[in-house]
């Protein structure tokens, strides 16, 4: 056994000296700190806090350093201006989808998220143009979620200001309002159906957050251990199989002149182009991109606004201010609309801390490079997985004075109006900035001032024993678990 480990120990040294050697041939790797056989740098990372292991690695190495997860090689960049200059001034270099083994085990190079290549072009072509055709960022989109609001106000007041876990009443906003547009259908919230598929995606961000996913993406071998990853395969499984059904309904009341939603204009693609062998639009492509639309435009949104009626709990004079300028703006006899946002620059200053605060994507999804890249001084390899550090652009001080302290001043100028900044990232940036990004920002304002306009919070402890932690800060920052009682006004 001894002899063994040996072996496995000098292999491994051979490997990454073997990678080191073929990366110094054609120039020089940015700097990181030394690798181990087979784990990397892993155990000098903390998997419950990535974000802020890279923090400090970067303040060692500067804004690009390289890192080892396992026997996988991962160029961080750390900073506004590195991740500007990749993102946004070499865009197309820094294209790629990174390895991530958990989502390439689901989507097999599919969908819009996680794909690459033409796949990827063609899919996230395509849906956009869908999506603006079915209103996007539009009027007719702002009625859905409008309409969406309403029924969360009544379902809110059903609670009869008792302690509630807001949880699956805030996921039911962006859920339904994603469903209109992909089925071209709304769930009751009391829909056995609709809640299993909420569940599904809550229990996946909890599972993809966690620090096993962390070693899991790192050492895929782990893939044949016992793990939650297990669970997470089998939820996908499920959320699948919904999807086909509603597929499957559709194809067979599909009207070619006359397209209802999104599974309608794909499965017209997919007719148009059924003699082409090499069509990105098949069966397995439309389950997965349907996947990522309602993944990503379901949990995001909906832990937003989780994160941020706790960070108002925790600052009730900024719930206060909000609802002064709702009432003073709006008044309490319409609905709030898009058109009050530039009238309210109080309560759009609270919404961009909102996610600047929580950060809910710390280090975004990983990148890869298209080419072989000379990023500044250094030479990146052409396929390289590159994880851009987004807390590093919305914690920076110099941009956000106390970046870690809750204030929506951070998005005020002197005089109280609203103030942009490009370090706002979120969403991310460039040629992988998030499909849904005008919808979500519609959403997080719509529901926001829907409910302040209707509803009071009241926490269940002294505001100032509220722990705004998260739980998780993995792929996703996780909040803590909480009740509270919506007291309408």
């Amino acid at each position: 056994m001894d002899l063994f480990i040996v072996l496995v120990i000098c292999l491994s040294c051979l490997i990454l000296f073997s990678l080191w050697k073929g990366s110094y041939a054609k120039g020089k790797l940015p700097p990181g700190p030394t690798p181990l056989p087979i784990v990397g740098n892993i155990l000098q990372l903390n998997t419950k806090n990535i974000s802020k292991s890279l923090s400090m690695l970067a303040k060692d190495y500067g804004p690009v350093f390289t890192l080892y997860f396992g026997m996988k090689r991962t160029v961080v960049l750390h900073g506004y201006k590195a991740v500007k200059e990749a993102l946004i001034d070499r865009g197309e270099e820094f294209s790629g989808r990174g390895n991530l083994p958990v989502f390439e085990k689901i989507a097999h190079n599919s969908g819009i998220v996680f794909s690459n290549g033409n796949t990827w072009k063609h899919t996230r072509r395509f849906s956009l143009t869908v999506l603006r055709n079915m209103g996007m960022g539009k009027k007719t989109i702002e009625d859905r979620i409008q309409e969406e609001v309403l029924y969360l106000v009544e379902a809110l007041k059903k609670t009869n200001a008792s302690p509630c876990d807001p949880t699956f009443l805030l996921a039911c906003v962006p859920c339904n309002v994603i469903c209109s547009v992909i089925f071209q259908t709304r769930f009751d919230y009391n829909d056995p159906k609709f809640q299993t598929l909420m569940k599904y995606f809550h229990e996946n961000l909890l599972i993809v957050s966690s620090p096993w996913m962390q070693l899991y993406n790192a050492f895929p071998l782990l893939h044949y251990l016992p793990g939650s990853h297990k669970e997470l395969f089998k939820n996908v499984a499920c959320q699948k199989e919904f999807i086909l059904e509603e597929i499957k309904q559709h194809q067979e009341s599909l009207d070619i002149n006359n397209p209802q939603d999104f599974i309608d204009y794909f499965l017209i693609k997919m007719e148009k182009e059924k003699h082409n062998k090499q069509s990105e639009f098949t069966m397995d492509n439309l389950v997965i991109t349907v996947w990522d639309m309602f993944s990503a435009g379901t949990e995001t949104t909906s832990t937003t606004l989780r994160y941020g009626l706790l960070l108002l709990l925790k600052h009730p004079e900024v719930s206060a201010k909000v609802q002064e300028e709702i009432d003073r703006v709006i008044g309490r006899h319409r609905m709030p609309c898009m058109q009050d946002r530039s009238r309210m620059p109080y309560t759009d200053a609270v919404v961009h801390e909102i996610q600047r605060y929580i950060d809910l994507v710390p280090t975004n999804l990983p990148h890869a490079v298209t080419e072989d890249v000379q990023f500044r001084e250094y030479f990146i390899p052409k396929g390289t997985t590159v994880l851009i550090h987004l807390s590093s652009v919305l914690y920076d001080d110099k941009e956000f004075p106390s970046p870690e302290k809750f204030d929506p001043g951070h998005f005020l100028d002197a005089s109280g109006n609203f103030k942009k900044s490009d370090y706002f990232m979120p969403f991310s940036a460039g040629k992988r900035v998030c499909v849904g990004e005008s919808l979500a920002r519609m959403e997080l304002f719509l529901i926001l001032t829907g409910i302040l306009q209707n509803f009071t919070l009241k926490p269940l402890v002294d505001p100032k024993d509220i722990d705004t932690t998260p739980i998780d800060n993995g792929l996703g920052s996780v909040p803590p678990f909480y009740e509270l009682c919506f007291i309408p006004v």
